[in-house]
């Protein structure tokens, strides 16, 4: 068993969304470790929120099993490009999507591209998120709340609804939930609700989609050590990250990639509506 990092952590605080390079320690994408058979041979992934984070940890799974790769982000070239050379140092093709995914335009130009890339779509990883710490809720600004939701929902729905004529009866869709869903953290009040939502939008996807082959589930990571942490949460809350889990750390995103390629392989045939917890030991309702 790897020995990963424990909390204290000592890291500087961001502005958002955060950056790789200045993470304390850095997180672990599985680029010593990770090794792929060819799960996912020759097919082509959409995954947003991939330029760190977990979606890089999938992102380079997805990779090394056989996977051509699209990954979307916001702004942050640097680490993108990082996420690029994975990708393409797996020995597999890698596009690059930069946009604002709560505009429903980008949404669907996102979707545009890996189609024009690619000619289709086989795995969708709706992994992008936004969220914010607030003491109070009379402290949360409406356009703090509108935008929770357009990253974290409403793109979801208008990517996933662009992509599913562009996917073949065996196409995967995973969406990216929280222990938040069902173990509400009050000061993540919006980004909890709309964790609560993807595991219901989900769950009803699966049902929406069956009849076409499609299969839709959800991953719910518990605390994972990524650039959106000293980028959103106090200080304290990040010097302590994780000490809450069972474990007594944070996952690190290379431990996420398993279940996102479970999910995704054709072997996951009858795997649908399902929400796979990665928590560390912390049970989920």
């Amino acid at each position: 068993m790897r020995d990963y990092p424990k909390p204290p952590f000592d890291t500087p605080r961001q502005s958002v969304p955060g950056v790789d390079a200045r993470m304390n320690p850095r997180p672990d994408y599985g680029e010593d470790t990770y090794r792929g058979s060819g799960r996912l041979k020759d097919k082509v992934a959409v995954i947003t929120g991939a330029d760190s984070g977990i979606g890089r940890a999938v992102a380079l799974a997805y990779a090394r099993e056989g996977a051509d790769v699209l990954a979307a982000y916001l702004c942050e070239d640097d680490d993108a490009q990082e996420t690029r050379r994975l990708v393409e140092d797996a020995g597999r093709r890698c596009a690059l999507f930069a946009g604002d995914l709560a505009e429903a335009a980008a949404c669907r130009a996102l979707v545009d591209r890996a189609v024009e890339q690619f000619g289709r779509i086989d795995i969708l990883v709706n992994n992008a998120a936004h969220q914010m710490n607030f003491d109070s809720i009379d402290e949360i600004p409406d356009e703090e709340w509108e935008r929770t939701f357009a990253v974290n929902i409403s793109a979801m729905f208008y990517i996933t609804r662009a992509a599913a004529p562009h996917m073949r009866p065996g196409s995967a869709i995973i969406n990216t939930a929280s222990i938040n869903a069902d173990s509400p953290n009050p000061m993540l009040l919006a980004y909890a609700a709309t964790k609560g939502a993807i595991q219901n939008f989900t769950a009803g996807l699966a049902q929406l989609l069956a009849d076409k082959g499609i299969r839709a589930n959800c991953v719910a990571p518990g605390p994972v050590w990524t650039p959106l942490i000293p980028s959103t949460m106090p200080a304290e809350a990040v010097r302590s990250f994780g000490e809450q889990a069972p474990m007594k750390r944070p996952a690190q995103p290379c431990e996420l990639a398993a279940p996102y390629v479970m999910l995704a392989e054709d072997d996951a045939s009858y795997i649908s509506g399902a929400t796979i917890a990665v928590t560390g030991g912390k049970p989920i309702l």
